[in-house]
């Protein structure tokens, strides 16, 4: 990679080594100091010669988790970049950096629909013959000839990836791909599958290079706070979307394995109850009266009832159906668990949760269960809450604890306090998840504030906070 690409934008290799650390810990990766250490010991060590053999350096010593991996592949790629400039100029030649690119005239005669429909053709016979160097070549030819935002307004970026894509079409792109496939023999249905995995790699592979471009110009730090995504861990669960939906539910099992495991050790130091004062007496004759050996008396077991409300309207129930899949993983820890679901009245799902349960079939049913908890669709806290506490009132008492799940936005209706409040008092313990930051609580229809007198209510936005608020009920 050599010493000078480390050293673009003015900055020292130390100097970008500890920046690159710095942006891996605001992206959610807990890198300790020792770790930091040990990784500039360990590229000190292997040199900067190999590029691939630095950025695997800097994941043994800084990633601990699979999920962590793509946001440090991310960074990395910002950090320390393959190529400069237009992509081809020489590393070790800074006087040979295009500084001029966008005004290049020889650019402009190669963007026309001529050149246009050449490029297709190349990218499609790339795509079709699976040549993954062609590709990578042809995304940075993309975004050099087809992505300049000429005439741009002052303080947004010269570079696009969304405009270069849209120019070659990436729909356009698939049929021919599709149609080389054919005609060269394969299926239809594989053929299109392997066109649109082809287009996809070559959509992220000109992502990727417009996202370095623009690092140049606006600098590193810039790209990384505004387009990096959390880690999955701490990603909110009402801004993820659906590949981040299959990412958090394989999240949820390892999570649930690792607390059970940690409550496992916690209640086993905590089993042993208090002073057995008379077997300490009667051991301590054998060693002339001094109690060299306590006995505690056998602590009694308690496990908690747990009673699950949850919100499943709209962008909440994401939300709710993690928290309830993590309480079915757990179930193991409470001696009964019963779970509802409502929008603007209540339906029981507790049989959803039954024991050795397909993940994704509960997933699945949750979802289905929300046609069941609304009435007109719109979400009625007061309404909810009186059903629930006038039909299924017998659930909670001095055993059971009560969960509710919801960002408590109501539609400006009745809220109902005095059954929420006689629900909060019968039950052993209560407490409220909600998803939204807590500086949005109370704008709007949220009346989270009001409830929160009754009921202490907790921010829960991402599987981190979710999986510490289980420890600590537990």
């Amino acid at each position: 990679m050599g010493a000078r690409a480390c050293q673009t934008g003015d900055m020292s290799l130390l100097e970008r080594h500890v920046d690159f650390v710095s942006a891996l810990r605001a992206a959610g990766l807990p890198v300790s100091l020792a770790e930091d250490i040990d990784a500039a010991r360990a590229v000190t060590a292997i040199g900067w010669d190999d590029r691939e053999m630095v950025r695997s350096a800097y994941a043994a010593t800084l990633v601990k988790r699979a999920g962590h991996r793509p946001s440090f592949d991310t960074l990395f790629d910002l950090w320390f970049p393959a190529l400069i400039g237009d992509g081809r100029t020489r590393v070790d030649d800074p006087d040979a950096l295009l500084t001029e690119e966008l005004a290049d005239a020889d650019d402009l005669g190669r963007d026309n629909g001529a050149a246009l429909e050449e490029f297709r053709e190349s990218v499609a016979a790339a795509g079709a013959n699976g040549d993954e160097p062609a590709l990578a070549e042809l995304a940075i030819d993309a975004v050099g000839r087809f992505g300049a935002m000429r005439g741009r307004s002052p303080g947004l970026s010269s570079w696009s990836a969304y405009q270069a894509l849209k120019r070659l079409d990436a729909d356009h792109l698939v049929d021919r791909i599709v149609a080389a496939l054919v005609a060269a023999g394969a299926d239809d249905r594989a053929a299109r599958a392997t066109a649109r995995q082809s287009v996809d790699d070559f959509r992220a592979l000109v992502e990727k290079d417009a996202l370095r471009r623009i690092a140049e110009e606006k600098g590193t730090r810039y790209v990384a706070d505004s387009t990096v995504r959390p880690t999955i861990d701490k990603l909110d669960f009402m801004s993820a979307r659906s590949s981040d939906l299959v990412a958090l539910r394989r999240e949820i099992q390892p999570l649930a394995r690792r607390l059970a495991a940690r409550l496992t050790q916690e209640h086993h130091s905590r089993r042993r109850g208090p002073l057995d004062f008379r077997r300490t007496v009667r051991a301590s004759i054998s060693t002339g009266g001094v109690p060299l050996v306590t006995h505690q008396r056998p602590k009694r077991p308690h496990r908690t009832e747990l009673v699950v409300l949850c919100d499943v309207s709209g962008s909440v129930a994401n939300f709710a159906q993690f928290t309830l899949l993590l309480v079915h993983a757990l179930r193991d820890q409470f001696s009964k668990v019963r779970a509802f679901t409502f929008v603007d009245t209540v339906t029981e799902v507790t049989d959803v949760l039954r024991p050795g349960a397909d993940p994704v079939q509960v997933m699945a049913d949750l979802a289905a269960s929300a046609r069941n908890a609304a009435l007109w669709g719109r979400t009625n806290y007061g309404r909810a809450f009186s059903v629930f506490d006038a039909e299924f009132g017998s659930a909670l008492g001095p055993k059971s604890s009560l969960l509710v799940l919801g960002d408590a936005r109501s539609n400006y209706a009745d809220l109902h306090l005095g059954p929420f409040r006689s629900m909060v008092a019968r039950s052993r313990n209560a407490w409220w998840l909600n998803p939204e930051h807590r500086r949005n609580w109370g704008s709007g229809d949220s009346v989270a504030p009001t409830y929160a007198e009754i009921l202490p209510m907790a921010e829960c936005r991402n599987i981190t906070q979710l999986g510490e608020f289980v420890h600590e009920i537990l």
